[in-house]
């Protein structure tokens, strides 16, 4: 499992990660597209939000491997922001291809982009 050295464990101050320390040895944890409700808690979104911030800053626009990124924290964005950048594709890999789908993610997450530019 590769380990995305300098990427955020965690959102700081909360409980919610953004990486795992090692591979779950009762098996990987496949990554499913979730709904994501009009309903959802402020600081789901901002974790939804930081999260994508990471991965625009580290990864940008090409595609990356799920290594050790948290299973939970990508099936928020699967399917919208995050698709795979692979085929086929195997969603239970830590090997898989993913790829940030910038046009998707300007869209749902107008205030990452602002800045405008590249990482």
């Amino acid at each position: 499992m590769l380990k995305h050295r300098g990427f955020p464990g965690r959102l700081p101050g909360t409980d919610y990660q953004f990486t795992i320390r090692r591979a779950n040895p009762r098996g990987i944890t496949p990554l499913v597209a979730r709904e994501r409700y009009r309903d959802r808690k402020p600081l789901d979104r901002r974790a939804d939000t930081e999260f994508l911030r990471a991965i625009w800053q580290h990864f940008g626009d090409r595609p990356f491997e799920r290594g050790n990124l948290d299973a939970g924290r990508l099936s928020w964005l699967m399917g919208r922001e995050i698709k795979p950048a692979e085929e086929p594709f195997d969603p239970a890999s830590y090997e898989a291809l993913l790829v940030l789908d910038v046009a998707v993610a300007r869209q749902n997450f107008p205030e990452l982009f602002d800045g405008g530019g590249a990482p």
